[in-house]
C-alpha cells in the first residue's frame, strides 16, 4: 500500500486519468474529491463489499437452479376421469 501525505487542496493522480483532491481534514475527518472518467466505478469500500457479497449470493444462487434444471424428478400422474367416464359408470 502507498502511503502519502496531502494537505487541503492538494491532489494525487492515478493512472494519469484520476484525480483524488483533499477538499477538507479537520476533526479526524478527511473530505476528498475525485475526478475520474464516467465508466471507472467508484464506491465506499463498505458498499463496495456489500456489492460484492450480495453479487456472490446471486451466482450461488443461479448456480443452484441450474443444478436443480439439470434433476429430473419423478412425478406420479394419476388421469382423472372425463365426465363422459363418470357418467358411464353411473349408468350402469
Amino acid at each position: 500500500m502507498l502511503v502519502l501525505s496531502r494537505k487541503k487542496d492538494e491532489s494525487i493522480i492515478i493512472d494519469g486519468k484520476i484525480e483524488i483532491k483533499i477538499i477538507e481534514a479537520e476533526d479526524g475527518r478527511v473530505r476528498i474529491g475525485i475526478d475520474a472518467p464516467k465508466n471507472i466505478e467508484i464506491h465506499r469500500k463498505e458498499v463496495y463489499d456489500e456489492i460484492m457479497t450480495e453479487n456472490k449470493a446471486a451466482v450461488s444462487a443461479k448456480q443452484n437452479v441450474e443444478a436443480l434444471k439439470g434433476k429430473t424428478f419423478n412425478k406420479q400422474v394419476t388421469k382423472q376421469p372425463d365426465q363422459s367416464e363418470k357418467h358411464k359408470k353411473l349408468m350402469k
